[in-house]
C-alpha cells in the first residue's frame, strides 16, 4: 500500500530538502542566491551584448564565448531561481514535470558546456600553432556546425539520462537531499540498480573523460609553441588566453566527476550540497570574470559602449 501511495505522490510532487529549515538560514541563502544569481546574469548578458554590437568581436573566439555565455545564461537560471523562491516562500517542493525538466535541462546545457570548451581548445590549438591556416580552419561555417554539434550531442545525452533516470520505479519517500533535482539523488531513490542509468552515466564520463584529454592534448602542444616564442609579450597573451580556459575546465569537469563519481553517504552531508554548486552555480559566475571581461578586447569593447550612451 505504501508502495502503491509512494508511487502516486511521485507522480505529482517531490520534496527538496534544502540548505536548512531555519527560517533566518532560508532568507540569508536567498539573498545570497539571488546575488549569485543577478552577477552570473549582468555578467553573461554584458558579454554577449559587446560581441554583438562590436564588429571587432566577430571572430571565432569569441562566437564561442557569446555562446558560452548564452550556455551559462540558461545553465544556472535551471536551479538557482526556483531555489530562490523556495526558500523566500519556505516551501521545498517541486512538481513531477518540474523536475523531470532540471533533469534534462541540467544535461542539455552541461553537456553542450563540455562540448564547446573543448571545441574552444581546438580553437586556440589552431590560432597559436596553425596561425596562417587559421582563417580557413575556423571558417565561419566550420564553427557554426561545431556548434550545432556541440548542441546536437547535448540533446541526446540529456534525453538518454532523463528517459533512463524516471523509467526506473521509485518506491523511497520522495525527499531529494539537494536543492534541485539531481540525478545521483533521483538514483537513490529507485527501488533497484538502474543499469540503464548507470550505463548511460558511465559513457557520458567516458566522453567528458574523452573531452579532457583532448583539451590538455591540445593546450600541451599550444604551451610547447608558446614557450619557444621569443617576444615575451607574446607569451603573455598566450597565458592569458589558454590559463583562464583551463581554470573553467578544471573546475567544472572535476567537481561533475566527483559528484557523480562518489558513492552517496547513508546520511546526508553539508558537502552533498556544495558539490553541485561547483558545475551548476559556479562555472555560470566565474567564466565571465576569468575569461572575458579581463580580456583587453572586451575592456575596449565595453568602454566604447559606454562612450556611446
Amino acid at each position: 500500500m505504501f508502495k502503491e501511495m509512494n508511487n502516486f505522490t511521485f507522480g505529482r510532487t517531490f520534496f527538496l530538502v534544502g540548505f536548512s529549515d531555519t527560517r533566518e538560514t532560508q532568507i540569508l541563502h536567498s539573498v545570497l542566491f539571488l546575488l549569485i544569481y543577478l552577477t552570473a546574469l549582468l555578467g553573461n548578458l554584458l558579454i554577449i551584448t559587446l560581441i554583438i554590437k562590436d564588429h571587432r568581436l566577430h571572430t571565432p573566439m569569441y562566437f564561442f564565448l557569446k555562446n558560452l555565455s548564452f550556455l551559462d545564461v540558461c545553465l544556472i537560471s535551471i536551479t538557482v531561481p526556483k531555489s530562490i523562491t523556495n526558500s523566500l516562500m519556505n516551501r521545498n517542493t517541486i512538481s513531477f514535470l518540474g523536475c523531470v525538466g532540471q533533469v534534462f535541462f541540467l544535461f542539455l546545457l552541461a553537456t553542450t558546456e563540455v562540448a564547446l570548451l573543448t571545441v574552444m581548445s581546438y580553437d586556440r590549438y589552431v590560432a597559436i600553432c596553425h596561425p596562417l591556416r587559421y582563417e580557413a580552419m575556423m571558417s565561419h561555417d566550420a564553427c557554426v556546425q561545431m556548434a550545432v554539434s556541440s548542441w546536437v550531442s547535448g540533446g541526446l545525452n540529456a534525453i538518454l539520462h532523463t528517459a533512463c533516470t524516471f523509467s526506473a520505479p521509485m518506491c523511497r519517500p520522495p525527499e531529494i537531499h539537494q536543492f534541485f533535482c539531481d540525478v545521483p539523488q533521483l538514483l537513490s531513490l529507485s527501488c533497484s540498480d538502474n543499469i540503464g542509468e548507470l550505463v548511460i552515466t558511465g559513457l557520458s564520463l567516458v566522453l567528458d573523460l574523452g573531452c579532457f584529454v583532448f583539451i590538455d592534448i591540445s593546450y600541451v602542444h599550444i604551451l610547447s609553441v608558446v614557450l619557444r616564442m621569443p617576444s615575451k609579450e607574446g607569451r603573455s597573451k598566450a597565458f592569458s588566453t589558454c590559463l583562464p580556459h583551463l581554470i573553467v575546465v578544471a573546475l567544472f569537469l572535476s567537481s561533475g566527476f566527483f559528484a557523480y563519481l562518489r558513492p552517496l553517504p547513508k546520511s546526508p552531508s553539508p558537502l552533498d550540497l556544495l558539490v553541485p554548486l561547483f558545475y551548476t552555480v559556479m562555472p555560470p559566475t566565474m567564466n565571465p570574470f576569468i575569461y572575458s571581461l579581463r580580456n583587453k578586447d572586451m575592456k575596449m569593447a565595453f568602454q566604447e559602449l559606454q562612450m556611446s550612451r
